[in-house]
């Protein structure tokens, strides 16, 4: 969020020392944004209780989402049973609630007094595509509020068996007057739903201050977690984390964790195991997020289960209807995955000795008693594959191409290097080189910065950088101190709070790239999403000469704007907090700063975006032509943060690699 790091005097024996330039391009740029652009063609895939179905998520007509159903065990080919097609709602994941029934999630987002406000939604439909019906509840004309959060699956079955499954709900208090039945109950509480009838009972009362509610692997909730609302209105930065037996009782302290700053501190619970009675969650050491479990019996007691001392263990991994833990993972270089159960251990390894390539294997689901796998494998040449493993058979057989057109095409490898800043400190990051390449000196080259600040790019398929290889260009990802994943101290103060270090290690991947003779410096830009367009943004103010061309998707620039348009929203103090006050505000804001803009700019935004306002862009459009810079301005309407629109990212890619072309010479 595993290979050896490339010191700078091997790079000439790794990509060798010989021929010169980029090859041929095979394809026109019009193909190649087709291709790359158009969203991956799995989008959520799940396996029935038997594991004789599949159901999956497919994009269609550009932003729209349709739900296949493929009967496995009779060789039938896909079903479509249900499709959306508004462009401000989202068919986000699907679930098998049994062998006949699937429940999904949607999300949506709407403009309620120029605030955008974000909704999700539970719905049930047959494999078939009949008897669609509603899971969360309709909101009454008395209720005293809106009904954003549409709950959530936390146990597909209860006690082992199905036809009964645990969602949380979302309580509105009503206004009493002229009726004795209005609700007078809110907050998030849990209710035992019965998945033929639909008929809730209520399994948990409503808490004013909870969020969220965790089942351990028999269906039984056992953990809830409380983030109290200042008397403003704002989210809190303490969250509160309570246990209770498995026979029910009263909520019992387990933990408190300060979130906010980027890294949580304290036990942060995600998965209860019944049989030991534990809870697995996350927790600080040595500067590390480690994996613990905690004891559910009132003494407190933690085990250190996983821990690394150059890395976060970020991830802990589930399998199955029930969510069991079967392991942890953390990235180096590579995801890599530690399992706890030997013989999953033993099939990850020999599938991916089996499967050509160096792939990444990923257990995604599992049939009732995981005798039937979904199993995903993908690299950083190969956008992946879903596959069915039948244990008793032994037998592998592939399913669905996530991206099939591009399926066949040659990509460039990713491959881990090191970089020194400017202090002498060695950034990480991944070095993409054009198909074909031979020899890595005097490329067109990107330096491409990720997002968050609190996220790292990682070893595997990037379309974004794909795309730009197969127009020739060599590209950087550096994870740039401010990068989560390599403990705290390399995530520092945030990437805006010190955004001179966060932006300082990104120029000098630029100056890296020049001083090792990959990039011709005539032909070096910078290309961002999100907090990446910030720093490609902001590389300006810092060092004007470096990037000859600046792209920026969706990006942040103006600090005290961002702040702002966070005020209408509960988490405002925690957004505060993030960006915080000084000097640094002003100076670490694109917006405020265009008289140092020396190199063009591109900036594309979306008019429904809730993680970054499209006023950014305009802001900074606005400015950029005000002194006399030279700027281009795309906008996407009712498209989100991530343009999750094929017909627009494709445009998108076309625009930025005719923009690149022309501003570099190419």
């Amino acid at each position: 969020m595993v290979s050896k790091r490339i010191a700078p005097r091997l790079f000439a024996v790794l990509f060798g020392a010989s021929a010169l330039g980029s090859p041929a391009l095979a394809n026109t740029v019009e193909q190649d944004a087709e291709a790359f652009g158009a969203r991956q063609n799995i989008l959520a895939v799940a396996l029935s209780p038997s594991g004789d179905k599949l159901a999956y998520i497919a994009p269609v007509n550009g932003s729209g989402e349709t739900i296949y159903v493929v009967d496995l065990a009779n060789g039938q080919p896909p079903k479509a049973i249900l499709s959306n097609s508004d462009v401000h709602t989202d068919i986000d994941y699907c679930q098998w609630a049994s062998e006949t029934r699937l429940v999904c999630n949607t999300s949506a987002v709407a403009e309620d007094a120029g605030v955008l406000v974000g909704f999700s939604r539970l719905i049930m439909v047959d494999a078939d595509g009949r008897n669609l019906k509603s899971l969360t509840r309709t909101r009454s004309s008395r209720a005293l509020g809106i009904r954003q959060d549409g709950g959530d699956i936390i146990a597909l079955e209860v006690d082992g068996k199905p036809g009964k499954m645990l969602m949380t709900r979302s309580y509105l208090s009503e206004v009493q007057l002229g009726t004795r039945t209005a609700n007078k109950e809110s907050g998030l509480g849990v209710d035992l739903v019965d998945i033929d009838s639909l008929n809730p009972r209520k399994e948990v009362s409503p808490d004013p201050d909870a969020i969220d509610y965790i089942a351990d692997d028999k269906g039984v909730v056992r953990i809830m977690a409380r983030q109290p609302l200042s008397t403003l209105g704002r989210t809190g930065s303490e969250r509160y984390y309570s246990y209770r037996e498995a026979d029910g009782g009263k909520w019992r302290d387990l933990s408190t964790i300060l979130v906010g700053e980027g890294y949580d501190k304290g036990f942060r619970p995600i998965a209860v195991d019944a049989a030991s009675n534990l809870a697995y969650g996350f927790d600080e050491k040595d500067g590390y997020q480690a994996l613990y479990t905690m004891a559910l019996d009132g003494s407190g007691a933690t085990t250190l289960v996983m821990s690394r001392d150059d890395v976060d263990v970020d991830g802990l991994l589930r399998i199955g209807r029930n969510r069991r833990v079967i392991g942890g993972s953390f990235a180096t270089e590579r995801r890599m995955a530690k399992y706890f159960d030997p013989q999953l251990d033993k099939l990850a390894g020999a599938l991916a000795s089996a499967l050509p390539g160096t792939p990444q294997i990923g257990i995604i689901d599992a049939s009732e008693g995981e005798g039937k796998l979904l199993i995903e494998a993908s690299s950083d040449v190969d956008p992946g594959t879903i596959y069915l493993f039948d244990k008793g058979s032994k037998q592998l057989n592939p399913l669905l191409s996530v991206r099939p057109q591009l399926d066949g095409r040659v990509m460039g490898k990713m491959t881990p290097v090191t970089f020194p800043a400017a202090d002498g400190t060695q950034i990480p990051g991944y070095l993409t080189l054009p198909p074909g390449v031979v020899e890595a000196k005097g490329l067109p080259t990107i330096v491409m910065p990720h997002g968050g600040p609190g996220s790292r790019d990682e070893w595997g398929f990037d379309w974004l950088v794909q795309f730009f290889a197969a127009r020739g260009y060599a590209v950087l990802q550096p994870n740039f101190r401010g990068s989560s994943g390599y403990g705290q101290a390399w995530f520092g103060r945030n990437g805006f709070k010190a955004w001179k270090t966060a932006i300082g290690d990104i120029d000098d991947a630029g100056r890296w790239l020049v001083n090792q003779g990959i990039a011709n410096p005539d032909k070096l830009a910078i290309v961002g999403w999100s907090y990446g367009g910030y720093a490609a943004l902001q590389s300006q103010v810092l060092e004007p000469g470096l990037y000859k061309a600046v792209v920026a998707i969706a990006p942040v620039t103006d600090l005290d704007l961002l702040r702002e348009e966070a005020r209408p929203y509960t988490n405002f103090s925690l957004v505060d907090k993030f960006i915080g006050n000084g000097p640094h505000v002003k100076e670490g804001s694109p917006a405020a700063n265009v008289e140092r803009f020396q190199a063009p700019v591109l900036l594309f935004h979306a008019t429904s975006d809730q993680n970054v306002d499209v006023q950014q862009s305009r802001e900074m459009r606005d400015r950029l032509e005000k002194a006399g810079k030279s700027v281009e301005y795309v906008e996407f309407q009712d498209l989100d943060h991530s343009l999750s629109d094929s017909n627009a990212r494709q445009q998108m890619l076309l625009k930025a690699a005719q923009f690149l072309a022309a501003k570099l010479g190419r």
